[in-house]
């Protein structure tokens, strides 16, 4: 892997927030990469429940200032970075006052998602693939970790589809049991629609619960690595009809040596 780019885009990362399947994957991954000499970067929102002093994040100016039209709006966006302690590895934060200050993830006290989580997970694949144009950075692997970041195969397939820094970047998509209940915001596919996406491209996010928005992930992505043990039978079902490299669930005794394998031989390869 040494030398290899490999940008990493996760909805969740220790020790920024609690540790579960995704944020602990979404830091060993490149933690593997970055001990074997491949060059990373990571990218997470920045929600307000994240500890910004006890973290030492801090606004990059020269990456932070443009505006990401969503749904017809201008929203800002503005970019924080901060470092892992001991691994030598940045961490780039997505923020928006709109959309990241209050304190919680993805839903209310009372467990009601926030009603407007389509719009902060397309905010958050633009401003990923905005920031890395700026830092002029081209990946040889983009690796998707968590529903929040589901929108980023499907924009950089549609969306920026013309853009050169991206022409060989090949997107893997990591599958697990950790998603929602209920469904994101119906409007969600109009909000796309304005952005110029193909009706048939977005047509299983008619009904956008967890399933349907991995599955527009997964169709938009080269390669699916399964994280969790036991994942939704029909996404099992979806990615038998795939041909694509599917990397099967590893035990952490095995997942060094599988990773790397399957992102040099089967993704890169």
């Amino acid at each position: 892997m040494k030398d290899k780019r490999i940008l990493y885009v996760s909805s969740e990362v220790v020790p920024y927030l609690p540790e579960t399947e995704i944020s602990s994957m979404s830091f060993e991954a490149p933690r593997m990469v970055n001990s074997k000499g491949g060059q990373i970067r990571i990218f997470m929102p920045r929600y307000g429940n994240i500890n910004e002093r006890r973290h030492q994040l801090h606004e990059v100016i020269r990456l932070s200032g443009m505006n990401l039209v969503i749904n017809d709006m201008d929203m800002p966006l503005i970019i924080k970075v901060a470092s892992i302690p001991k691994e030598r590895m940045q961490v780039y934060f997505i923020d928006n006052e709109e959309y990241f200050k209050r304190k919680a993830t993805y839903a209310d006290e009372d467990g009601n998602l926030f009603p407007d989580n389509d719009e902060r997970a397309i905010f958050f694949a633009k401003g990923v693939i905005e920031t890395v144009k700026k830092l002029n950075w081209s990946p040889d692997i983009i690796h998707v970790h968590g529903w929040l970041a589901s929108f980023l195969p499907l924009y950089l397939r549609n969306y920026y589809s013309n853009e050169p820094l991206f022409e060989n970047s090949k997107i893997v998509t990591s599958v697990y049991n950790q998603g929602f209940d209920g469904a994101l915001d119906e409007k969600v596919t109009d909000k796309m629609a304005f952005d110029g996406i193909a009706e048939e491209n977005i047509a299983d996010l008619k009904t956008p619960d967890y399933v349907n928005v991995m599955k527009v992930a997964l169709n938009n992505s080269d390669a699916v690595i399964i994280n969790s043990e036991e994942i939704p039978q029909a996404l099992k079902d979806h990615l038998a009809t795939m041909d694509k490299p599917v990397l099967p669930y590893q035990t952490t005794e095995t997942i060094e040596e599988a990773y790397l394998d399957f992102y040099q031989n089967k993704v890169l390869g």
